[in-house]
């Protein structure tokens, strides 16, 4: 019985262990370090401060280490789920969409708790988040409900049967978990992303970001699956430049880290956007 016990205790630290680089993975792939970590030399991981500037204010991210008082330390499975699918708080209070959960409504709960058990194998980091700056209209999170209510649904990725598991795979990576239509899509004067218009480019602050459409003259149209991958996993273009900025951050902290296969299946994804003009 000694022995029986012993084994699967064995077993189940096996599996936990395989969660916790599981979740490590996904965390990388979701971008959770480039926003949850501030800018500047010295700064924790995931201890949060990184500045977003938008045309609503200033908002800053939060400590999402397990730290109990100022991180997420006492939030169950259920809240961290609810967090991403729902937009809410564990309080109840509902998150303004400068966190993406309306991309990452359409994770797994198997991804999200993946991710939730690494973050909990981190070492808790005593952090008090900062508040928002924002403008007057925006200072109640009533605002970020009555927005919510117009303009999200909570919805799971549902695979394409029309289309096979790689470009489904790079379909979940890229509007959900990678949640690439956050900065690439354009949004409207209330901060909605216009569908419509995919992947056509936008701007943050003074930053003008990339139209990743199938245009061949203002997106990547011209690009083949391999350069997109190849991209995705140095930074460079076609023509041997760089990327920099704010797409640097991403290829550094979150590209860079994919398997081959998972940036082949975002590269067969991206190939498969209609081509529209720069906005």
């Amino acid at each position: 019985m000694l022995a029986a016990v012993i084994l699967l205790a064995s077993v189940e630290g096996l599996a936990q262990e395989d969660t916790v680089a599981r979740g490590k993975y996904l965390l990388y792939a979701g971008g959770c370090i480039s926003c949850h970590t501030e800018d500047i030399d010295d700064a924790v991981p995931l201890a949060g401060g990184r500045a977003m500037e938008t045309p609503f204010g200033t908002f800053y991210s939060p400590n999402i280490t397990p730290d109990a008082a100022t991180g997420i330390g006492k939030w169950s499975d259920e809240q961290f789920v609810d967090a991403f699918w729902e937009g809410v708080s564990p309080d109840g209070d509902h998150y303004f969409p400068a966190f993406p959960y309306t991309s990452y409504t359409g994770v797994s709960r198997t991804d999200l708790l993946a991710i939730k058990a690494y973050l909990f194998s981190l070492d808790p980091v005593s952090k008090a988040s900062r508040e928002h700056d924002l403008a007057w209209y925006m200072s109640s999170r009533i605002a970020a409900g009555a927005w919510k209510e117009l303009n999200f649904e909570s919805a799971r990725f549902v695979p394409d049967a029309a289309q096979d598991e790689q470009w489904n795979r790079g379909a979940y990576l890229v509007r959900h978990l990678g949640h690439c239509g956050e900065c690439h899509t354009p949004r409207s004067t209330l901060g909605v992303l216009q569908t419509d218009l995919e992947m056509a480019g936008s701007r943050m602050g003074d930053e003008k970001i990339a139209n990743i459409t199938q245009h061949r003259v203002d997106g990547i149209g011209r690009w083949s699956v391999r350069d997109i991958e190849y991209f995705l996993d140095i930074g460079m273009l076609p023509d041997g430049d760089f990327a920099g900025s704010s797409m640097g951050a991403v290829i550094e902290d979150n590209t860079s880290k994919l398997t081959r296969e998972d940036r082949l299946a975002i590269a067969v994804y991206l190939k498969t956007v209609p081509p529209r003009a720069n906005q």
